[in-house]
């Protein structure tokens, strides 16, 4: 057997970001529900990503909170759970499967190997998380916001290892580059994969660690069935 395990990013490899338009009106439509400036806010909301990814904030409302305190604005607890159900509503779109995820995920299934996932996200995702299809195929989920720490930090690979069973080197990690994902793979002993669907890279801002990448690349996830399978 080639690989034990399969590992996974989530965004931009399980699931395809959705587009920059559908973020800006994820954006707009939080704002409209704020006493605060469409500018001021998307600033603010950018810049307190990596605590949102860290579980520094254990809610989207107080992540807002912590956002109008900061621009000193007093919105109204509705206006606050108003701008949640946006934000919410557009992870739940974010986490619909690639086309070729499902039948993927269950080939690897059907062989006997585990899988896994490591996501740099925020709470939303694990709330959500058990009403998508991925989650019944997935064998460990790792949520940065959950046990705090994110990629490139040696210690999250080796955690979602432990929680496998597995060493390193028995795992193959397929993700989009984004936050050092596949250095921080390969500096622990895993085989990092570099997914990068063609028609998704153009205007992709989320790929920028990618570009340096040297390794092994796949254009569909589908194609890490035979870099798996013994033949």
């Amino acid at each position: 057997m080639r690989y034990k395990v399969v590992i996974f990013d989530l965004f931009g490899t399980l699931v395809p970001y959705l587009s920059g338009q559908e973020y800006e009106n994820m954006l707009e439509e939080m704002t409209a529900s704020l006493p605060i400036s469409r500018s001021a806010f998307q600033k603010a909301w950018d810049d307190t990503f990596g605590e949102r990814a860290r579980g520094i904030f254990s809610t989207i409302e107080s992540n807002i909170l912590y956002i109008c305190e900061a621009l000193r604005i007093k919105p109204a607890r509705a206006q606050i759970e108003a701008a949640t159900r946006r934000r919410i509503e557009f992870i739940r779109r974010a986490l619909a499967p690639r086309e070729d995820a499902l039948e993927t995920l269950c080939q690897l299934k059907s062989s006997g190997r585990k899988i896994g996932l490591i996501s740099d996200c925020s709470c939303e995702v694990p709330l959500l998380w058990k009403g998508t299809p991925l989650s019944e195929l997935i064998d460990e989920a790792v949520f940065s916001c959950e046990v705090l720490l994110t990629k490139p930090n040696p210690q999250i690979y080796l955690l979602a290892c432990d929680r496998l069973g597995i060493s390193p080197e028995d795992c193959l990690y397929v993700g989009d580059g984004g936050s050092d994902e596949l250095g921080g793979a390969a500096e622990v002993g895993m085989s990092p994969v570099l997914i990068r669907v063609p028609t998704e890279d153009a205007g992709d801002g989320y790929r920028i660690d990618a570009d340096k990448w040297e390794g092994q690349t796949i254009s569909a996830l589908s194609e890490v069935l035979p870099l798996v399978f013994d033949h």
